[in-house]
């Protein structure tokens, strides 16, 4: 499988050729920003995408800039060597790096040979792997930070998994299933995905870029999972006792954290797996609204509005003009 993608992407793209004529980046491929300072997940995702893959453009250094999405990449072939928080590393085929939104970087020139793959990633991606995977360790600490965490604190993550056989199948298997999708390359795609973290977690002495963290507390970890597990159910009350803690002590270490309240990270959940359902079910919509947890269609109906400026049903019927 891995040669079949090398022929796929070892052609120069577009940008490539517009590179070996003119080598500056393009920044409005990139950004609307006026400066190239963050590049924009818009630009490569549509509406309803939360991951998709893209070959880094090769020939051409990019300048210290950060994304406002999870980025991970993966070195097909090859090796990338880049910059990041002051520190030069090289990574080598078969490696795995993750930067969360708020890390600075600055990328050296890629080689022909170099085929290095961005995941380009949206936080909330994560919040379906979380659903049915128990993760924990470094790993669970960096995207737990990257979906909730609001210290604007850069953090990357290094995996030196060139030797870990499926690990590299799972990748390869995501690249291909993105690049060629079918009916079921979607749930395929988030289902392989975990898997990938459950390799990561079970190999935490191939983890490299601890020092990056700013770590949750046990509590933080332990209220964010409940949330992932029970929002149907989930109360202030019920994680309190679990932890042996006051309502009043957790929700101003939530709000420290997160800059959220318990009850505003509550119904962010309930609202994205509402959404899910509206999406990839023929579920009523009160039914939806019950079985996210809430017993009051209308008040349903307006705290959903107001976080997407639409009803319910005016979601679900634009999901049918794509």
């Amino acid at each position: 499988m891995k040669n079949k993608i090398l022929d796929h992407l070892m052609p120069l793209t577009d940008e490539e050729r517009d590179i070996l004529a003119n080598p500056t980046v393009s920044h409005a491929r990139y950004s609307t920003q006026e400066h190239f300072t963050t590049v924009e997940s818009k630009k490569f995702l549509t509406k309803n995408e939360t991951i998709m893959v893209r070959k880094h453009t090769r020939f051409v250094q990019f300048p210290k800039h950060k994304h406002d999405y999870i980025e991970m990449s993966y070195v097909l072939q090859g090796s990338l060597t880049q910059t990041i928080a002051g520190k030069r590393m090289q990574l080598n085929e078969g490696e795995l790096m993750f930067l969360n939104q708020h890390i600075e970087h600055e990328i050296e020139p890629c080689q022909k040979d170099d085929i290095i793959i961005n995941f380009i990633i949206q936080p909330s991606f994560f919040e379906y792997i979380f659903s049915f995977l128990n993760i924990r360790g470094p790993i669970y600490r960096f995207l737990m930070d990257s979906l909730y965490t609001y210290s604007y604190q850069g953090q990357y993550l290094t995996f030196k998994t060139a030797n870990h056989e499926a690990l590299q199948t799972h990748i390869h298997t995501i690249i291909h299933e993105i690049l060629h999708p079918n009916q079921v390359s979607e749930a395929k795609v988030k289902l392989l995905v975990g898997l990938v973290l459950v390799e990561i977690s079970q190999n935490e002495q191939e983890i490299e870029g601890g020092e990056m963290f700013t770590l949750h507390t046990n509590w933080m970890q332990e209220i964010l999972s409940y949330i992932n597990q029970s929002y149907s159910t989930a109360t202030l009350t019920e994680i309190a006792l679990v932890l042996k803690q006051h309502d009043y002590v957790l929700s101003r270490a939530i709000k420290q954290m997160t800059n959220q309240t318990f009850k505003e990270l509550l119904q962010e959940k309930r609202l994205s797996v509402a959404c899910e359902l509206m999406a990839k079910t023929d579920l009523p919509i009160t039914m939806i609204v019950n079985q996210v947890g809430y017993d009051n269609v209308s008040y349903f109906y307006r705290i959903f509005s107001k976080r997407y400026g639409m009803t319910p049903k005016k979601y679900r019927e634009s999901l049918e003009d794509l």
